[in-house]
């Protein structure tokens, strides 16, 4: 089975992605841009034996709340789970970042500027035992694409035109216009099957059926999460184990208790000041992530208006004082958009030092005394430590600074409603994809940010940094990499919204019990590759 993509000239530019989704992944990275996995790698667990029948226990920190349907799903525990249980045409490897060919047998094949062609994998069959058909994959592409349906995905593929059917082995999708990153945003689709969707969709949502290597059993909030093995997956990633049991322990305590008792044999969001206990007895490794704590202001309200203004609040902030004292230097200052481990990383052509003097001397050039504002932030557990550290250094460039730290649905509600002067907050789109153009239309693109949050969509900036977003993703290579260069350059000179930092994940496992683990750039947890030891 074949699909064919092609292209006509056209645009439209990211759609305006759910509230929802941001609160998630809040709570709760890095494709080369067209490079792939070595595909010898995939399915392959480290040296040792792997018992068959052994049932992987997890400690997950999130709470589980809607559905799986993974055209909308966005919380931070239904997005892990469904890396196991769905397949796209390509995916991309949760702990690599590396896009590689999953319910198609090779990674597009570009046959022209415009036009690609993948085999899907033959014998594919979803877990209730029909076939994967190309009316499935049309189906999948196209409810994300319906307007009707509101996906939190439409805007990361809004490259594409239509699909439709050519024969019973092929599907044809065309594209507005000429796209690069064709394999990794191919990721965001999971192929779903279309009779089991339309006639139970409430049970499909509750426990969903893909063509991934584990099947999910059951879904209990405040409870577990349960997966057995799909004995008919023959695609490259089978399961190792005979199933998952993922506990839901939302409270730090609880999870790193089973951890050290042996309960579970691996927790995502180790407590930073738990690492160094369950270091003597676990392997515990922080990884570092795109996730950001990130500072946006009100353009729209003097005097926040002024970019001198906002660059201030930059350089106020002691980000390696903040960073060891807040994160137990589990961070990384930002230096640009993205973090220095990313592959597309640049160093921004602004770089905002720790430098108060500095900070009082922007003020000043912009008319600005006695400023009084009230710092929004959420109450998530790392950020609620740091923001009297950001008070503090704000205060000390005589800045009245008043802390309104609390739950990210209620911070969010006042931001919309235009209560906003300043906010810092957590934020994550990687778990999405890792590519620069994806990450940075999630906050830069015409969307709710940028049109209700920080209202910066009316700057002739802001049109200056579409227009070269556009450019480069119709191009690739160096000439794509200095057209990102330009981005990053200019969103670190305007600061609108900017990172602070890019944190580390902690994350604890016994490789005693599991082999083939690797801990994450994102947040969650994968097994992926994994089994548990004989």
């Amino acid at each position: 089975m074949k699909l064919h993509v092609s292209s006509p000239p056209g645009r439209r530019g990211v759609a305006a992605l759910a509230a929802g989704v941001v609160l998630a992944l809040g709570l709760a990275a890095c494709s080369t841009g067209g490079a792939t996995q070595d595909e010898e790698t995939q399915g392959s667990a480290a040296q040792g034996e792997i018992d068959p029948d052994g049932v992987i226990e997890a400690g997950i920190s999130y709470a589980l709340s809607g559905g799986f349907d993974p055209m909308t799903t966005s919380g931070a525990v239904t997005v892990a789970a469904n890396w196991h249980v769905f397949e796209g045409l390509t995916e991309i490897d949760p702990a690599t970042r590396d896009v590689y060919a999953a319910l198609g047998t090779d990674l597009p094949e570009q046959v022209d500027d415009t036009h690609y062609e993948v085999d899907i994998r033959e014998g594919a069959l979803f877990h209730d035992g029909t076939p994967v058909t190309v009316d499935d994959v049309v189906y999948s592409f196209e409810r994300v694409l319906d307007p009707e349906n509101a996906s939190l995905y439409a805007g990361f593929i809004d490259f594409l035109e239509s699909v439709t059917p050519v024969d019973e082995d092929t599907v044809s999708i065309n594209l507005k216009y000429p796209f690069s990153l064709v394999p990794e945003r191919l990721a965001v689709v999971k192929i779903v099957p279309q009779a089991l969707v339309e006639a139970d969709y409430e049970g499909f949502n509750a426990l969903p059926v893909g063509t991934g290597p584990f099947t999910m059993t059951g879904a209990t909030p405040e409870d577990k999460i349960t997966f057995e093995r799909f004995d008919d997956y023959n695609g490259r990633r089978p399961a190792l184990a005979k199933g998952m049991v993922w506990n839901l322990l939302s409270d730090p305590a609880a999870r790193v208790t089973a951890m050290s008792s042996g309960t579970v044999s691996a927790i995502e969001d180790v407590p930073y000041i738990d690492v160094p206990t369950l270091e003597g007895t676990v392997d515990v490794e922080s990884v570092q992530s795109f996730g950001t704590l990130f500072m946006m202001f009100n353009t729209d309200l003097a005097p926040f208006d002024d970019v001198r203004v906002r660059q201030a609040f930059f350089h106020a902030l002691d980000m390696d004082k903040i960073i060891e004292n807040g994160l137990l230097g589990n961070g990384a200052k930002a230096t640009s958009f993205l973090p220095e481990s990313h592959p597309n990383y640049h160093e921004a052509s602004t770089q905002y030092d720790y430098d108060p003097e500095k900070a009082k001397s922007l003020l000043a050039e912009a008319g600005v005394s006695d400023l009084s504002i009230t710092l929004l932030t959420t109450d998530t557990g790392w950020v609620a430590d740091i923001a009297p550290l950001i008070k503090e250094n704000l205060d000390a460039i005589g800045v009245d600074t008043t802390l309104d730290i609390g739950q990210s649905a209620g911070q969010y509600s006042k931001v919309d409603n235009g209560d906003l002067q300043v906010m810092v907050a957590p934020g994550d789109p990687s778990v999405f994809g890792n590519d620069p153009d994806l990450l940075m239309r999630w906050w830069f693109g015409d969307n709710v940010w940028s049109q209700s949050r920080y209202r910066w969509n009316d700057d002739p900036k802001f049109a200056e940094l579409q227009t070269i977003l556009d450019s480069a993703v119709r191009t690739s290579g160096d000439e794509q990499q200095e057209l990102w260069n330009q981005a990053y350059d200019l969103i670190s000179e305007e600061v609108p919204l900017y990172p602070l930092l890019h944190r580390k994940l902690p994350t604890a496992w016994d490789s005693s019990q599991i082999q083939g683990f690797k801990p994450l750039p994102v947040t969650g947890l994968s097994f992926l590759d994994a089994g548990v030891v004989k």
